[in-house]
């Protein structure tokens, strides 16, 4: 690299770490909030039973605060209780933080037995279990009205089905019972003829998989699949809206922020990877001594290119806006002059709000509806949600969509016009901010917003000549009227798509964590699509009915921390959901909410 290079090499890592993600990286040892004094415990082949893990003859704070991670010792095996559902299990590290079980009807050699549960990624617990997708393999029990021919997928196996379901007491039907392994099994990847009967996993660390005979498949299967428990250590993570994942055996705790956020309003205490200490620290004193030797004569040269560099960015964001304008011959916003902007504004006197892309301004037209101006500000990110705002909900009109009613581009100056929505933002009214309690809605106002709300992402989907995807459904961009009708707002993520229903090709994830589908990070699970939105509203209407952030720390108790998780256990066992203060009619209302967003 030459010297010339150096100063924005070295600040381009520096404002890379200072504005664009603060990362935390610890392990199990730094975040066990327990003491070592308790000593390991041993049953069957199963040694060394330590945290979060305990026997259930072992004191409570041995262990995880969590029942499933109360093992019991029966006929000298070791067995976890998970939902009510019982695994034998087979082993336990404490280097990976995984664990393999194994169905309990399952034995190496006993070809006749079937799977006990239905195991996929939807039975676990997914606030302490991360069951990951390279670690396993789907083992699926199948069987068809016609014989399979021709494919070395399809191995010939008992029938695991409901017989009371599958034959009648006078039907002489042949069916033909198969089982299939695959990392990825897709339904399409099925004969049209075969119907799904169990589903389990089998681990794919597995030192020997050859699951082309029915020995080998059962092989795996008493072999057992594996989860990670790796997130009993992130409690101090999430408490502070961190992400934490597992990578090479390292648990990291991950913090986003906004570039445009000060450092000193930052929610969380954090630090610097070892990587970041480093280049950050001889980064300084590179910065500090360039500086201070090309003050002299290297400033002028310096100002000149940043003049430069300003005047051709907002140069190309004209054009790039310009072009886009051009193009659109449909438009139903209206354009207006800066001045005009300004005008209706009374000069920008009355500040609603202000965004990661600009400031919102309360204004009023000339006709006399009160309407909101997004004042942009000059960035390229403000450009592209500019083209997105104007290319989508410039096009269509809906009573659950927001309504763009103009637009500005005068040199450097963008705004947008919206129609004025009194009532603000949704999560106003589920949610408690700085101290001050939620306006709270009845839950029949609720539900009403819910349907609003479902028309308004149906006819985005479905509605137009071209799909909508919106990609960031969450309360803040649900915005309310007089009558408290929603509207879905803040297209700046959005993208237009083909109606054919297929994948969608995104270069990153979209959307706010928390609210984000998981094929947006996890791409091996299938491609992203109208359902990310529909993920997101699932999510929203989780905190509905719950009046809460999905995520909360600081519940009374530990298992309702991630409620999505808390509440698909109560449906699960068959428990009723407590609403204090509510009528049965209530109650049913957020039954069904809680139903759909399941």
């Amino acid at each position: 690299m030459s010297k010339n290079r150096v100063l924005p090499a070295v600040s381009g890592i520096l404002i890379l770490l200072l504005f664009s993600t603060v990362t935390t990286t610890t392990t199990a040892q730094n975040n066990n909030p327990t003491s070592y004094s308790c000593p390991p415990s041993s049953c069957g082949n199963i040694r060394d039973i330590s945290f979060p893990f305990r026997l259930k003859s072992d004191p409570r704070s041995c262990g995880y605060n969590n029942p499933t991670f109360e093992l019991q010792c029966l006929n000298n095996q070791t067995v976890m209780t998970v939902r009510t559902r019982k695994y034998f299990v087979q082993e336990i590290n404490y280097i990976d933080y995984s664990i393999r079980l194994v169905d309990p009807t399952l034995f190496a050699g006993n070809t006749s037995s079937c799977p006990l549960y239905f195991n996929d990624y939807d039975s676990w617990p997914t606030s302490i279990f991360d069951m990951f997708f390279d670690w396993n393999v789907a083992v699926v029990f199948i069987h068809c009205s016609a014989p399979v021919i021709g494919s070395p997928r399809y191995v010939e196996a008992a029938f695991c089905g409901n017989r009371s379901t599958v034959f009648s007491s006078n039907s002489s039907e042949v069916i033909y019972s198969y089982v299939v392994v695959g990392e990825r099994i897709m339904v399409s990847d099925l004969e049209e003829s075969c119907t799904v009967d169990r589903v389990d996993q089998t681990s794919a660390r597995r030192p020997v998989s050859d699951y082309s005979s029915l020995g080998g498949v059962y092989d795996g299967l008493s072999y057992g699949f594996e989860l990670s428990w790796f997130r009993v250590f992130c409690g101090e993570c999430e408490r502070t809206f961190g992400y934490c994942s597992l990578e090479g055996n390292v648990i990291s705790c991950v913090h986003y922020c906004r570039e445009d956020t000060p450092i000193a309003q930052l929610g969380f205490n954090c630090q610097f990877q070892e990587w970041g200490i480093i280049v950050g620290a001889y980064g300084f004193i590179v910065v500090g001594a360039l500086l201070a030797l090309r003050f002299l004569c290297g400033f002028p040269f310096l100002v000149g290119i940043v003049a430069y560099k300003w005047r051709r960015r907002h140069l190309s964001t004209d054009k790039s806006i310009e072009e886009f304008l051009q193009s659109q011959n449909n438009l139903t916003p209206i354009k207006y002059t800066y001045s005009q902007i300004k005008k209706m504004t009374s000069n920008f006197n009355q500040r609603l709000g202000e965004g990661a892309f600009g400031t919102v301004y309360k204004g009023k037209l000339r006709s006399g509806p009160h309407v909101a101006v997004k004042l942009m500000t000059q960035s390229t990110a403000s450009e592209q949600e500019f083209i997105s705002e104007v290319g989508t909900i410039g096009l269509i009109h809906h009573v659950n969509v927001v309504q763009l009613i103009g637009f500005c581009v005068e040199g450097s100056k963008c705004a947008l016009v919206y129609e004025f929505l009194p009532n603000g933002s949704l999560d106003r009214y589920i949610f408690s901010q700085q101290g001050i309690e939620a306006r709270g809605l009845k839950y029949e106002k609720m539900y009403e917003i819910a349907l609003g709300m479902a028309r308004g992402i149906d006819y985005l989907h479905r509605g137009c000549d071209m799909q909508i995807l919106h990609f960031d459904i969450k309360p803040h961009n649900v915005l309310l009227d007089e009558n408290f009708n929603p509207k879905i707002s803040d297209f700046g993520l959005a993208k237009l798509y083909p109606t054919d229903g297929g994948a969608v090709n995104l270069t990153a994830a979209r959307g706010t964590m928390g609210y984000m589908a998981p094929e947006m990070f996890y791409k091996n699970i299938g491609g992203v699509s109208y359902k990310a939105d529909v993920y997101s509203f699932g999510m929203l209407l989780m905190e509905m009915a719950a009046r809460r952030k999905n995520m909360n720390p600081f519940a009374d108790d530990v298992s309702q921390i991630y409620f999505p998780s808390w509440v698909y256990e109560q449906f699960f066992v068959g428990k009723e959901i407590e609403i204090k203060d509510a009528t049965e009619e209530e109650r049913k209302m957020v039954k069904k909410i809680i139903v759909v967003a399941l």
